[in-house]
């Protein structure tokens, strides 16, 4: 499989889209946790810092099905950028205000989170005319995975290396700086600037039509719950044990643990129907986030929180796949954005209940609430197993870029025939 994903990366465009891509999302990966570190250094409690990042994920969770249509319909570059530039001018709104007055704070967020562009769904609509292979294309999601889960071990690290260096609000500012440049470098990429979505049906509802991709909302939108919930038992955790890099510790040690699930994951070609490996993922997902209520210390800590996240890289790289199979004709975009959506909203509903939960009942009750979040994700898998089985799929064609252009992705990755 290294030798697989290093023929991907030796494709022309795909190290730059996966760089860019990874660099724009960095203000998404770790906004809430900016968010949370800022409003604690400006004096503000972890019930207000969980509800300003709550504002962040909820309208980050909105607007990102709504721009990933914008992206179906009028192109990734028209789109993108200027989300990203809007959504980064949020946050330097929330520092140059701070807490005073609190609703331009909450306006800050609102801004922030709901202009923040559809990289993530941009990316996985890009690969099929850039790798021209299904195989490649199925590789990329496992790197993708991978990747992201690289993005969010090393992301809190350069956060608290900021804040070290300068402050709380200047780590925002240079983090979403970042965020900018990397969408910029996205959208000047050629297959950016070709890429169109298939034509679609007129339809109000566009992706949600399909009632798979409603059963992986409904089920990831707990596992969001978790890691929202983990990021701000976290920061309580390191203000019990030493404070300082001790939450950067756990949250890289989850990020880590989900690397090394990856790349394990996608050592080997895997067998059968990805719906039902789903459901067998994220039974192991559940196992893992539950030991971490037993808060011992630093270093069991860290051994938990990296235990916690190796099944996380696969369950996200399978659920690409299923959703590819799922997303109805010309909404791959939108498609890929309600998964982002739903962790999105359950990240925001995780950091809302774990502010009460940790200050009623510690660190170890803010832990529950992710141990309950990954439980309730399975059991919404195994409830509406019917709802996701797998379609019937027709003959596959080879991968081209026109075939993408015209929409090749309908019910699992097909290619259409040329005009």
């Amino acid at each position: 499989m290294a030798t697989g994903y290093a023929q991907l990366l030796r494709t022309r465009h795909a190290v730059r889209l996966l760089a860019g891509t990874l660099v724009g999302r960095l203000p998404n990966a770790i906004g809430p946790l900016a968010v949370v570190l800022f409003t604690r250094s400006e004096g503000g409690s972890y019930v207000l810092a969980g509800a300003l990042s709550a504002v962040y994920g909820v309208f980050n969770a909105l607007g990102q099905p709504l721009l990933g249509r914008a992206v179906d319909l009028y192109g990734q570059p028209r789109v993108l950028l200027p989300s990203a530039v809007v959504s980064a001018l949020g946050m330097v709104l929330l520092v140059a205000v701070g807490l005073d007055p609190l609703p331009v704070a909450y306006a800050a967020m609102v801004v922030a989170g709901f202009f923040t562009p559809p990289l993530e769904g941009g990316l996985r609509a890009l690969w099929p005319s850039v790798l021209q292979r299904e195989d490649r294309v199925h590789a990329a999601y496992a790197l993708d995975a991978v990747a992201q889960e690289v993005l969010f071990a090393v992301g809190p690290l350069v956060l608290t290396l900021s804040v070290a260096a300068w402050s709380e609000g200047a780590a925002v500012l240079v983090v979403n700086a970042l965020g900018v440049l990397g969408a910029l470098s996205v959208v000047l990429s050629p297959p950016s600037r070709k890429w169109r979505s298939a034509p679609r049906e007129a339809h109000w509802l566009g992706a949600l039509r399909s009632s798979g991709l409603l059963v992986l909302i409904g089920s990831f939108f707990f596992v969001g719950l978790a890691l929202g919930s983990i990021g701000v038992a976290a920061v309580a955790y390191a203000d019990e044990h030493g404070g300082g890099l001790v939450s950067s510790y756990l949250l890289s040690a989850l990020g880590a643990g989900a690397l090394v699930g990856g790349v394990a994951y996608g050592a080997r070609q895997w067998q059968g129907e990805p719906e039902r490996r789903l459901r067998v993922l994220m039974a192991l997902l559940a196992l893992g986030y539950a030991p971490l209520a037993l808060t011992p210390g630093v270093a069991g800590m860290t051994a938990l929180a990296a235990f916690a996240g190796v099944f996380l890289a696969p369950a996200l790289a399978c659920a690409f796949v299923v959703v590819d199979r799922h997303a109805p004709r010309g909404t791959v975009t939108e498609a890929f954005s309600w998964l982002v959506t739903a962790f999105g909203v359950g990240s925001a509903v995780g950091m809302t209940a774990v502010g009460p939960a940790v200050e009623a009942g510690g660190p170890a009750a803010g832990f529950g609430v992710a141990g309950a979040g990954g439980v309730a994700a399975l059991l919404v898998m195994l409830a509406a197993r019917r709802f996701l089985a797998p379609p019937a799929r027709p003959a596959h064609a080879p991968v081209t870029a026109e075939n993408d252009r015209k929409g090749a992705v309908e019910h699992g990755f097909r290619a259409g025939r040329q005009a």
